[in-house]
This record gives C-alpha cells, sequence and structure tokens, in this order.
C-alpha cells in the first residue's frame, strides 16, 4: 500500500462524465416538510475535532437551504493520520436545494453529490492520478489520465476512518461513502431504510437499504446493489494490473444497466419511509460508485 501523508488530498476533484442512465421520474413529488426544520449545535469531543458541529437546514419559498459549519458531530479517525495529514476545522457552508426536483434531459456529472443532514459533505471521487506508467501518482490535480478511488482499493491509502470520511487541505471533512456513524444514529433499526442527505437536485439520498420490491413497502429492505461492475480486460494505456489491481481507478468499473438495483446515478424510483407514495432517490452503497457521481435532476446551481 502506498501511504499518501505527505501528498495533498484534492479540495474539488474533476467531476466524472456521467454515462446514460435511465431517465428519473416526470413530475417528482416536492420534498416540502420532511426534515426541513433539523438543526443541530454539538460540541464533539473527539480528540480530532475538539469542536461544536452546527448545522441548521430549512424550507422556503421553494427552496431547502443548509447553513453549517462542516463539522462531523460524530466520532472519526485519526486526523492528522496515515494517509491523511489535515487535521478537521470549520468550514462555511451554505446551500440551497429545490424542494421540488424538476427532471433533467441526461444525467449531470457532480463533484459535491449533496451534504448529509449533519452538515457534512458527501464528495466519492479524488484528485488523484497516475501516469500510464504507474510511477508518477499525484494526489493534486494533475494531467494525468488515471483517476484514483479512495475505497474498494488496496494499493494507496486515503486514510479514510470507519465512515469513509477523511479530510481536505481546507479542513474539510467529507464522506466517500457510506457515513456508518450517522447512518447508526439516525436509523431506526439494523436494516432500516435511513435518509441521510439530500442531492443538489433536491431528491433525498439513503443509506445502503432499500425495499426488495421498490414499490412495496411490505418488502423486506435489503442492501442495494449497484449496477457498475469491474471490466472483464483493463482499458488501454492503464498502468499494469500488476501493479494497481483492477478497481484501483474510477475507469476500471462499467455501467452494466439492470445488473443491479439502481441506475448510473446509484439511484431509483420507489416507496420511502419519507414518501410512501414513492419518489425517486439515491442510494449509498457498499461498492462502487459508492455515492453516486451525478444527479438525474436538474442540479441547483448555488451549492
Amino acid at each position: 500500500m502506498v501511504t499518501l501523508a505527505a501528498c495533498t488530498l484534492p479540495t474539488e476533484p474533476t467531476a466524472p462524465t456521467a454515462p446514460a442512465a435511465p431517465t428519473a421520474p416526470t413530475a417528482p413529488p416536492s420534498t416540502q416538510g420532511v426534515l426541513c426544520t433539523l438543526s443541530g449545535n454539538l460540541h464533539n469531543p473527539d480528540p480530532s475535532v475538539q469542536r461544536t458541529a452546527h448545522y441548521r437546514w430549512t424550507c422556503s419559498e421553494g427552496v431547502r437551504q443548509l447553513v453549517a459549519n462542516g463539522v462531523p458531530d460524530h466520532a472519526v479517525g485519526r486526523f492528522p493520520g496515515p494517509g491523511n495529514p489535515h487535521p478537521i476545522g470549520a468550514v462555511d457552508t451554505r446551500v440551497a436545494y429545490p424542494l421540488q426536483p424538476v427532471p433533467g434531459t441526461r444525467p449531470t456529472p457532480v463533484v459535491t453529490a449533496g451534504y448529509a443532514l449533519n452538515g457534512v459533505k458527501l464528495e466519492p471521487a479524488t484528485a488523484g492520478t497516475c501516469d500510464d506508467s504507474g510511477r508518477d501518482c499525484r494526489m493534486a490535480r494533475s494531467s494525468h489520465p488515471w483517476h484514483l478511488e479512495a475505497l474498494g482499493q488496496s494499493a494507496f491509502n486515503f486514510g479514510t476512518d470507519d465512515s469513509n470520511g477523511h479530510v481536505q487541505p481546507s479542513g474539510a471533512y467529507h464522506y466517500h461513502g457510506v457515513p456508518e456513524r450517522l447512518l447508526a444514529a439516525r436509523s431506526t433499526g439494523p436494516t432500516a431504510m435511513t435518509l441521510v442527505a439530500w442531492a443538489p437536485d433536491g431528491h433525498p439520498i439513503y443509506a445502503r437499504y432499500g425495499h426488495q420490491s421498490a414499490h412495496d413497502a411490505s418488502s423486506p429492505t435489503v442492501a442495494m446493489r449497484p449496477s457498475y461492475r469491474l471490466k472483464a480486460t483493463p482499458d488501454p494505456g492503464r498502468p499494469a494490473v500488476a501493479q494497481f489491481a483492477m478497481g484501483t481507478f474510477t475507469q476500471d468499473y462499467a455501467y452494466q444497466p439492470g445488473s443491479g438495483d439502481l441506475d448510473a446515478c446509484n439511484g431509483r424510483t420507489g416507496v420511502t419511509p419519507e414518501f410512501p407514495q414513492g419518489t425517486y432517490h439515491y442510494l449509498i452503497t457498499d461498492a462502487f460508485p459508492f455515492i453516486g457521481r451525478c444527479v438525474q435532476g436538474v442540479a441547483a446551481s448555488r451549492r
């Protein structure tokens, strides 16, 4: 494993190119009235935090707004620490997402895939890249073509903790996958379908579990399967698989419609606890893309 403690981790990775995907539902329901008065102001005594986590969600004039400082409200890993040399800091966060999602004409790639209910951002990709030889790998933005994944690989240590989070040079703690401690705090049961975040197009984001039958609330909840698979053969010019196993790079995965439960943006239409009549929603999964890299609706211009 290559440890990246001395390297600069990404501040804003390049958004991936979204593959074609099924169209999001027409006329999705408004999210007005769903978690519109959620707030928190809690001192986090974790040795790596020792700050007050502040967040406030409000809804008015067709917009869901978040004001937060980005400080996690749960225990985290050791920061600075192996693979991640940056301390957690407060980051002024102001977000405005639509209460009434508007279907897009095609999937739109995003860098910040949304914000968790505790005000922590979701940012699944990294700015880490390698050249064709695999001998020059950089964690800051570069022209190298092969994009490193933070999760699902063992060649590089990005210093993620047990909530799949780590810290950017700005001090921004953020999630790359299932926010385990947030999920545990919000969940009503071990496999409960739990809303944990909002996406830039206004759709809700759930963690891991959805109903086995998307439109049947009486069906069991199961871990959702994304529809991405490792490619059978590496792309031309890729660094040697003997050096970097398949799954090290974003390009190692391909969207295979129908191979899982979700579309190219890691979403589906179905019933949820907050939307018993059904709505389009995203899932954070245990496998690539972990957090969706695109949105099916029209993304907010302010974020």
